[in-house]
């Protein structure tokens, strides 16, 4: 069993359904609001919701202290919600594959070597919020998918697709197979990444904290791209670089391209009344 924490992840993996929750466990003081001066007590706006998913789920809900929730959770930063869940089955790559596409071109997203967990967990809201079709995570040098970033991603984790694979560099060449374009993000790539057409299918690759990308994964990627910077430091922070690029993505495969304007006309047009 899992523990995860906080008002989002709990709601949020109530609401997916991808995985059983066990018991929901809800602070006193978040189950017994008291409203103006009405007699009786019941239960805030957020909490309400929570009991009426757990209600339809038939998921069993108890109420504890506070304290209680935080040695269960293991912080204080519970907010006064915290659930056992069981763990969460990945994808293979050939899943993520098989998926249709959210929008007019499939967009995934591989993480070569990112271990800090609030990174992780941010890419995964920002991944969420740009309708991308998945996101690859290999089995090592990467940070596990823990309350921390179910907590960082605001529940976000529960609902984007994603797939462990052994071997990044092998499981970024299966999708080429299948008509993926590659492309990485690294600071002393070309072109910038918004000179790029990603109205097609493509998979963005992000590198470590520091270090960025590995040597073979640049190797494996079509095109690098970078982020220009005109500050004094040579680069964002990967949830942020990630952020960036996706939503690039994201307006590029939402928005209609630009129609050109029409050629000016080579003689002068007679206006009315001439």
């Amino acid at each position: 069993m899992e523990v995860l924490y906080g008002q989002h992840p709990v709601e949020e993996a109530l609401r997916a359904g991808g995985r059983r929750l066990e018991y929901v466990l809800i602070a006193r003081e978040k189950a017994s609001v008291r409203h103006g001066t009405k007699s009786g007590t019941k239960p805030d706006p957020r909490t309400a919701r929570i009991l009426e998913l757990c209600s339809a789920a038939n998921i069993r809900v108890s109420t504890e202290s506070k304290d209680q929730l935080t040695r269960i959770a293991g912080t204080d930063a519970h907010q006064g919600f915290v659930a056992a869940v069981r763990e969460r089955k990945f994808l293979a790559i050939e899943d993520l594959i098989a998926q249709p596409a959210r929008l007019s071109h499939r967009f995934f997203l591989a993480l070569d070597g990112v271990e800090d967990p609030h990174n992780l967990g941010a890419l995964l809201r920002s991944a969420d919020g740009a309708g991308v079709d998945g996101v690859l995570l290999p089995d090592r040098r990467s940070a596990p998918i823990t309350a921390v970033v179910a907590k960082t991603s605001a529940g976000a984790s529960e609902h984007v697709p994603i797939a462990r694979v052994t071997n990044l560099t092998r499981a970024l060449e299966q999708l080429k197979k299948s008509n993926t374009w590659i492309i990485g993000l690294d600071e002393r790539g070309t072109p910038d990444y918004t000179d790029f057409d990603f109205s097609t299918d493509c998979c963005l690759v992000l590198g470590a904290e520091g270090s960025g990308l590995h040597d073979l994964v640049k190797k494996t990627c079509d095109h690098l791209l970078r982020i220009p910077m005109l500050g004094s430091v040579s680069s964002l922070n990967v949830s942020v670089a990630g952020a960036v690029v996706m939503y690039e993505a994201l307006r590029q495969r939402t928005q209609p391209k630009s129609i050109p304007a029409p050629p000016k006309p080579t003689k002068p047009r007679k206006g009315l009344g001439s």
